[in-house]
This record gives structure tokens, C-alpha cells and sequence, in this order.
């Protein structure tokens, strides 16, 4: 038994041992963002270029993502299928990345999908990873899949997920992707930009526009039909909130956009797990009902001082209530799902280790496709 104690305290030193380092390395690059171009002026190319040169390389997508989805493949093939529904370019600007990324392909953008899709059956979609640095989202997608959750749930639907929409982001442990846009502001780049509001939509990227152009394409037209946006009946994208919203990018973001950052303009951030919701489709019993999954696997993030969560107004427990996704830009807005959500873990948290965080994910998942089969009674197919 001690020595079980002993492997468990030795894991937990490890796990935070490496959080600690990737704080370090991303604390280096938050100097590196402030000091980039002018104070008070827009970043222009060359700021751009040089933001994205001093993006350290920590963690590898073929290595750690890639792998798990070919393994899902020949495990899961009778069920589900992997297709690549895009791929994003590597961008080289130095002699040393160059070298390293001789021979080397773009990045292959991959999702699972339900192998016998049925237009007798309600279209789930399931996004992880449009901010590449928010590990759980990564990895809960994955694990809902791994996990047997999936292969239960295809009885119910047709299961479409994408669990790493921006490697870039995800090898670099960075929000935006490599030119400095942020990829869930960029799914509606026509969208509404209202001054001073913390959601705005940004320019269009590479990786919205692969999702956007597959699920509208032919390929998932012949499974939905011609109205294939309209066909979803759920879209989770599963997210964190970490520190260093704060520390980095909250404050990249402001010599981006020409501002000037000073430590007054710190948010607080929540400790705990908590849900956005599109205030034009609010379905509260769904809210309720993934809170209350996910409470079994993690705490949910209190108010703060104000009453709020992340400057923004509570709409029930754990749920904070934002305009109209699609508006905004946001992933979570791509299609017309009437229920929608994005997931926000506190992967920083002291009570919460990173397996939980992966767990939470598909806690909220469960939760909230349990709600829907009984809310919309919806009945298990037989498996052939």
C-alpha cells in the first residue's frame, strides 16, 4: 500500500512538476508579446512574424494526438470511421524550424465519425482543441471516444468530433493560431463587432474555414442532406480557462490590438468548471443537467466578487449567458444546433489534476446528451 502512496505522490510531482515548467516557458513568452512592436499601435506583419518565431515548440500533435486516433481507428472500426476533413500548412521562418520540419507534411486535420451515419438518427458534434493550448479540450474529446462513451451514444446518434482543431496552438501551448489570430473568434468573420466587448469576431482562419468547409461539403451533405448546418441537434466545443488568460494572452491581445496593457486590467479568474451559454437558444434544463454531471467529477466555479464570472453576467449555477454564438464568431456558433455550449474547465485549479479536468469534459458530454434522449425521446437504434 505504501508504495502505491509513494507512485501516486511521485505521479502528482511529476504532473505538477510539468505544469510548473510550461507556466515558466509561457511566463517567458508573455515578456516576449509586450515587448513586440510599439505600445499603443497595431501590430503589423513584421510584429506578427516576430510574435510567432518566439512561440517555443513544447509538445508534439503527431505525437500525442495523432496517435490516439489511429489507435481509435482499428479499435473502433465497425463504429466509427477517421476521416481528415482538412489540413493547415506549416509555416517556416527560421533556418532551425526549417530543418526541423524537413519532409514533413502539413498538419492533417482529423475527426471521428460514426461509420453507418443514419438520417433516422440526431446529429451530435463534439470540437476540442480551437485553443490549442487548452489541454482537456484535446484530450476530453479524445477520451469520450476512448472511453466507450461514444461507441454507447452512436445507438442514440450520429457522432461527429474534431478533437484538435489548431495543432499549431496545441504543440506551442498557445490560444491563437500561428498569425496571431484567435481561431474562436474566427468562424464568422462577417459577424457583429461591438466596441469594448470581451467576444468580438476576428478574421477568418485556416482552421475554421477546414470545419466550416467540410461540414458544409458535399461529403456531409450526402449523410445530412443539402441543409447540413441546420441538421445538428447538439454541438458541445470543449474549453479551459487558465492563468494565463491573464498573464499572456489577455495581455498579447492588447499590444496586438494597439492597447495598452497595465496590471489594473487583470480579470480574476474562476476556480472551477462552468458552461457558456447563447442566450438566443438558453435551454436551461440542458445547462442544469451538465452542471450537475460534471459535479460528480469536479467542483463548478462560484461567483465572484460581483456576482459574475469572467466580467460576465450568471444566467443559473456554473452558466454564464453571452449573445448569439454565431454573432460572435465563436465555434459553437457553426452550426444551428439548438442545443449548444462551450465548456470551460480550470485545468489551474488545486483541487482539480488534469485527469479531472479530461473527465469533466466527458462528464458534460454524458450529461448532456443523457438530457436530450429523454427531453426529446429519442430512442436507441437497433446495432446491426
Amino acid at each position: 500500500m505504501r508504495g502505491v502512496v509513494a507512485r501516486s505522490a511521485l505521479l502528482r510531482f511529476v504532473v505538477l512538476s510539468a505544469i510548473q515548467l510550461v507556466t515558466i516557458k509561457m511566463s517567458a513568452a508573455t515578456c516576449d508579446a509586450l515587448s513586440i512592436g510599439t505600445p499603443g499601435t497595431k501590430w503589423g506583419v513584421t510584429e506578427i512574424k516576430r510574435w510567432r518565431m518566439t512561440r517555443v515548440k513544447q509538445r508534439s500533435y503527431y505525437e500525442d494526438v495523432v496517435p490516439k486516433i489511429e489507435a481509435l481507428r482499428k479499435k473502433c472500426e465497425n463504429i466509427f470511421e477517421v476521416v481528415q476533413y482538412g489540413e493547415l500548412p506549416l509555416i517556416v521562418d527560421d533556418d532551425e524550424d526549417a530543418a526541423t520540419c524537413e519532409g514533413k507534411s502539413p498538419f492533417p486535420l482529423f475527426a471521428i465519425r460514426s461509420r453507418n451515419w443514419s438520417k433516422d438518427k440526431p446529429n451530435v458534434l463534439i470540437t476540442g482543441g480551437v485553443h490549442g493550448y487548452e489541454t482537456s479540450g484535446v484530450m476530453g474529446a479524445l477520451l469520450f471516444a476512448e472511453s466507450g462513451k461514444a461507441e454507447y451514444y452512436s445507438k442514440y446518434f450520429n457522432i461527429f468530433v474534431a478533437p484538435c482543431i489548431s495543432p499549431w496552438g496545441y504543440e506551442r501551448v498557445q490560444r491563437w493560431n500561428a498569425n496571431a489570430v484567435d481561431p474562436n473568434r474566427s468562424f464568422n468573420p462577417d459577424g457583429e463587432i461591438v466596441e469594448g466587448r470581451s467576444f468580438n469576431p476576428e478574421a477568418a482562419t485556416g482552421e475554421s474555414t477546414a470545419l466550416i468547409q467540410f461540414l458544409k461539403g458535399d461529403n456531409m451533405k450526402q449523410l445530412m442532406g443539402d441543409n447540413s448546418m441546420d441538421n445538428w441537434i447538439c454541438h458541445i466545443d470543449l474549453h479551459e480557462t487558465t492563468d494565463t488568460d491573464e498573464t499572456e494572452f489577455r495581455p498579447a491581445k492588447s499590444a496586438r490590438d494597439g492597447i495598452v496593457w497595465t496590471e489594473e486590467s487583470k480579470g480574476e479568474i474562476p476556480d472551477g468548471f462552468y458552461l457558456v451559454q447563447d442566450t438566443t437558444s438558453p435551454k436551461s434544463g440542458w445547462f442544469a443537467a451538465m452542471i450537475d454531471s460534471v459535479k460528480k467529477v469536479t467542483h463548478i466555479a462560484p461567483a465572484d466578487s460581483e456576482g459574475k464570472l469572467i466580467g460576465e453576467e450568471i444566467s443559473q449555477e456554473g452558466v454564464i449567458g453571452i449573445p448569439n454564438n454565431k454573432h460572435l464568431g465563436l465555434c459553437a456558433g457553426v452550426t444551428n444546433a439548438p442545443y449548444r455550449a462551450t465548456t470551460e474547465v480550470y485545468p489551474d485549479s488545486p483541487k482539480a489534476t488534469p485527469e479531472q479536468c479530461n473527465e469533466a469534459q466527458v462528464a458534460c458530454i454524458v450529461g448532456g446528451l443523457d438530457y436530450i434522449i429523454s427531453e426529446e425521446k429519442i430512442i436507441a437504434a437497433t446495432m446491426e
